[in-house]
Formats: structure tokens, sequence, C-alpha cells
């Protein structure tokens, strides 16, 4: 420091930051330093000093992983997270991250340091080259799209109320990621001294239910031959499966998860049926979208022109989607779980003998179309079990008979999950609708920071394993003794990218190459020995019957050796899938 260089207040601002943070609950600071931390680094050690409570830091060394972890720990304990980065360089690397927590509705506050803003005779000015280069001239312009919320701090007297309507705006639903961007000179300076109690600026409650609109749909209900329930996102909340089970239970309303992210039903309810709603759009008459920002693929499925479409959620009409033109001719906008209250309170109300003659029919006509797709799934067993390679389905029906009730299983991979009997909310996680890749390594890592009693296991391909960044993330792991496992199914390509050009060209040039443009991703790096070098258990597969043993041993890694697992799984990847999807 220069001599002519002012002193640092005695209480700083960081102080103050991590204070405000932990008496709001907010457990965990997950961070990738800079040169703009050093007053966070400077109140973290002497929280440690003093006895002082504050978040536990994390040291995550990309940002990408970092937001992931964030994701996964909100997962597990329903609590907003708190990630910091460095500057603009930082934000960038956390955008991937970022995004899917928008799409995703998590309530991440992401914080981010500030190039400082005085060039001499401040403290905590500049003093590095890197302080000219790095700075914006609207740093919260690369993130506005994706968050609920952005801010630069302007004085550290703001601390305490900038975090309290930070966390109050990403936790108000519909639920998703802020910015708070923090100056070098502000962190450095003085304290704010003594903190409001927790509360003092809350949240506000979640939406009801518009009491006519619930009537509406139960009259509609009442009167439908064939309802289907579509949802993605239900069951985020662990708590709220029961109302969706009660829900369809009493009602006979089937019901599907597309693209689901979440467990909502028990696999072994007479209403699940499965994970494909396109068989049974042509003859629904009635389609309730619960949580759903994509219901069904116009071009790939054909809906019933006569039936009546219901979207309910906080955000029924997915209102930050710049284009979303399904169907609607009602929309239910309130918290789902007491919309679904709600609605099977009124069709409680609904005895007369024409409405439960018409209940008691549908639940005739769904137990068929249930046992139809239960043998579909024996079917696909079997076939699996004489598959030549590993394909998903073999890996899916060796890892059942070891998987426990309460794991968490994350999939940034189709699998076919009607193969696994999940019967506990909380259990299944999928991916973020917007697609950002790495997510499911972090995201296990995070349920298992805030679940450290259950088995987390994440199933990715090969390139999504490459994004997520494995050579910090098995750091991490290693760091804080967050054994997860992770399942690759590596069919050395990318698979989606393939499937999507022969969706558009079945009979085209791509379709007749064995090495597509930009498909491709040969030669394989052995990944197996990526985990190896932070202490972890590396094996590759190669064989379908050797898959429960590999399952065993990865198993055994993570919960006995307490080290984390990697399974490498080669498997074998076919066009046929993408030519049908073209011709649907």
């Amino acid at each position: 420091m220069s001599p002519h260089e002012p002193l640092a207040a005695a209480g700083i601002a960081g102080d103050t930051l991590l204070a405000a943070l932990a008496s709001r609950g907010v457990e965990h600071l997950f961070g990738n330093a800079g040169t703009d931390f050093p007053s966070v680094i400077e109140a973290f050690a002497k929280a440690a000093r003093d006895g002082s409570t504050v978040p536990q830091p994390v040291t995550v060394p990309h940002e990408n992983v970092a937001m992931a972890m964030a994701h996964g720990a909100f997962l597990a304990t329903g609590k907003p997270q708190a990630v910091m980065v460095h500057v603009n360089v930082g934000t960038a690397n956390a955008l991937c991250g970022l995004i899917n927590a928008a799409r995703d509705n998590i309530p991440i506050l992401l914080l981010a340091g500030r190039t400082p803003l005085t060039e001499e005779g401040r403290f905590g000015g500049r003093s590095v080259y890197i302080h000219w280069g790095q700075e914006m001239f609207d740093q919260g312009g690369m993130v506005r799209e994706y968050v609920k919320w952005d801010y630069e701090l302007r004085d550290s007297s703001q601390i305490e109320a900038a975090i309290d309507r930070a966390l109050a705006i990403a936790t108000t639903e519909p639920k998703g990621p802020v910015y708070l961007t923090l100056p070098r000179e502000i962190l450095a300076g003085a304290s704010a001294g003594v903190l409001h109690p927790a509360g003092w600026r809350a949240a506000p409650a979640p939406p009801a239910p518009d009491p006519g609109a619930i009537a509406q749909a139960a009259d509609w209900l009442a009167a439908a031959e064939n309802p289907l329930l579509i949802t993605a996102s239900y069951g985020r909340n662990p708590a709220d499966v029961a109302h969706l089970a009660s829900f369809a239970a009493a009602a006979a309303v089937p019901a599907t998860g597309y693209r689901p992210r979440y467990f909502f039903l028990p696999h072994a309810h007479p209403m699940h049926l499965g994970y494909e709603p396109g068989p049974h759009l042509a003859d629904a008459d009635l389609i309730l979208v619960l949580d759903c920002d994509v219901p069904w693929v116009p071009r790939l499925h054909k809906v019933n022109p006569a039936a009546r479409v219901v979207h309910i959620g906080a955000d029924p009409l997915f209102q930050r989607y710049p284009m979303r033109s399904f169907r609607c001719d009602l929309a239910i906008a309130g918290a789902s779980a007491a919309s679904l209250a709600a609605l099977t309170a009124a069709m409680a109300a609904r005895r007369d003998p024409e409405s439960m003659a018409t209940i008691e029919r549908r639940r005739g006509a769904i137990a068929q179309k249930r046992a139809a797709w239960d043998a579909r799934n024996r079917a696909l067993a079997a076939a699996a079990a004489k598959a030549p390679m590993p394909n998903a389905a073999a890996i899916a029906a060796a890892f059942e008979p070891l998987r426990r009730p309460n794991d968490m299983v994350l999939a940034e991979v189709a699998i076919p999950l009607g193969l696994l009997d999940l019967s506990e909310p909380g259990s299944y996680f999928g991916n973020s609708p917007a697609g950002g890749l790495g997510w499911g390594l972090g995201a296990a890592m995070g349920l298992k920071l805030g679940q450290p009693g259950r088995r987390a296991i994440a199933f990715m391909g090969d390139g999504t394993y490459m994004f997520a960044n494995p050579t910090p993330a098995h750091f991490v792991a290693a760091a804080l003794g967050l054994p997860t496992l992770t399942v690759i199914l590596n069919n050395r390509m990318w698979g989606a990218v393939r499937r999507a050009t022969l969706s558009l060209y079945p009979d085209g040039a791509a379709a007749q190459s064995n090495r597509a443009a930009l498909t491709y991703l040969e030669p394989a790096p052995d990944y197996e020995m990526i985990v190896r070098a932070s202490g972890g258990y590396g094996e590759r597969v190669e064989r379908v019957q050797d898959l429960p043993a590999a399952f065993a041993r990865g198993l055994h890694a993570i919960e006995i050796e307490k080290r984390p697992a990697v399974l490498n799984v080669l498997t074998e990847y076919s066009d046929t899938d993408a030519v049908a999807d073209s011709k649907r």
C-alpha cells in the first residue's frame, strides 16, 4: 500500500456483508476469488478468529461449478444460496449456470466484485493494471435478461437493505436469481454497524389461486372423459408431491412428466402414465398444464382440437419467455400446490351421480393405459439386457437393483425413467430447460452438501461431463468431502446434435456420413482418470454384463471410502430414434 493511501476503517463493510448473509439464513458462500475479494477474505479471517457467525466459505475454482453447486444446494435445502465471482470475467463464466437457474426458478444471489471506481486517493482503489481493462460501462447488462433484479452498491450503509431486497425478490414467486455488484472501495469502507433482525423485510406469501378460475376448471374436469395432466417442474418442493398424488387419485386424472425436472408422483401411483404425453394428446378433452413451460412440441405432437387447455402455476404464461404460444383456455396464477388443493376440494363438492360415474369410467380407462406402459417398460428392460453394448436402458436397469429409495438421482442425459421405481419426493432431478451444459456434476455436489446423509448419483453424457469442468469439480468434492457417483454415458459424440440434424435431414448428406462435422468427440479421453487425480475412484465399463459390479464398486467408493467416483460407460448410438422423430 502506498504511504499516501488513507487507512482502512477498523470495522469494514465486508464484515457487514457476511453478517447480513448469515443472519438471513445463507449458510454457504460459493466463491471464486479475484482482486475484488480482499475485504471479504479479511472478514472471513476475522470471523474465524473471533468466533462470529458467517456463511461457510466454499472455494470453487470455476464459476460454472459454483453456480451448479448453489443450484443443487437450494434443491436440497429449500434455502436461497449465494455465489460471489470476480468482476465481469467471473460473471461471464457464471452465465451458463445463471441462465439455468433463471429458467428453473432457482433463488441464487449472485454477488460480483466491481472494478474499483477510483484511480487514486481512496483506500481500496485501483492498484493493479487489470483494474482498467476489466471495467465496464454496464456490468449488470451482462446478466439483466436472466435476473429478477440487479443493483450496484453505492455505499456501505446500503449493504443490509440491498441483501434483504435481493433475497426477498429472489424468493418471491416465481423465484429466480438476482445480481449485486460490489465496488472494492465500498467493501473496504467502514462497517455499517448493527443489523436489523431477520425478517425485517420479508418476502410476500405465495399467490393464491382465483376461486372463480378454480370453479371453472372443476366444472370442466367433472365433465371430461379423457383428462390429462402434464408437468415438468412440479415437485421442486418435495412436500408438494402429496397434493398431486391426492388430486390425481381422487379425480382420476392421469399425470405425465414431459422432460421432468423433479419427482412429481411415485412410479407405482395408479395415475402415473410415464414421461411422454404424445400418445395421449389426440384423445385428451381436457389438458391441465401444471408448472410446465413446454407441454408438447407442436411439430411432433398433435393435440385434440376440441380439448380445453388449463395452465396452472405461479407464472402460468411464463412471461419471461420471449415467445410461447401454446393454447390456453384458462390460466390459473397461484402457487401450484395451493391450486391443486383448491381444485381437489372443488371436485369433492361435485359428488352428483353423473360426475362420479364419469370419474369411474376414467379410472378404468387409465388402468388399461397404465398396464400398457408397464408392459413397454418390461420389454425395454429385457431388450436392454441383450444389447451388444451398454445403452441408456441397460444402464438404468443395472442401477435400479442397487438404488435406494432416498438416493438423489440427477440426469443431464436422457435415461428411461420408467425403469426406475422412484417412490420418494426429492429423489429425482433433471437439468434446467435452458440446457446449459455441465450442471449435473456440480448440482450433485450441492445436493450432497445440503443432504450429507443421502447418496447423490449423476448421469451425464461425455459432452456434458466436459462442460462440467471435472478437474475443479472433483477438487471441490475432495476438499469438502462430498463424494458423489458420476455415470458417463459415453457415445463419443454430440448425440443431441446428431439427432437434431437427422430430424431435419433424415436422408441428407450428414445421414450418409460416418463423421459429420461438429458432431464427434473423438479420440475420447479416459474420463475415469480425471477423478483419480483428486483421489477418487474411476472405472471404464464396456460390456452390459459388467454394469452391476461396476455400480457396486462405484457406490462402495462414495459410501464406504468417502471419495468421489466416476464410471465411464462406453455406450452405443443409434440413428433410429432421430429418424423416427422426424416422421412423427
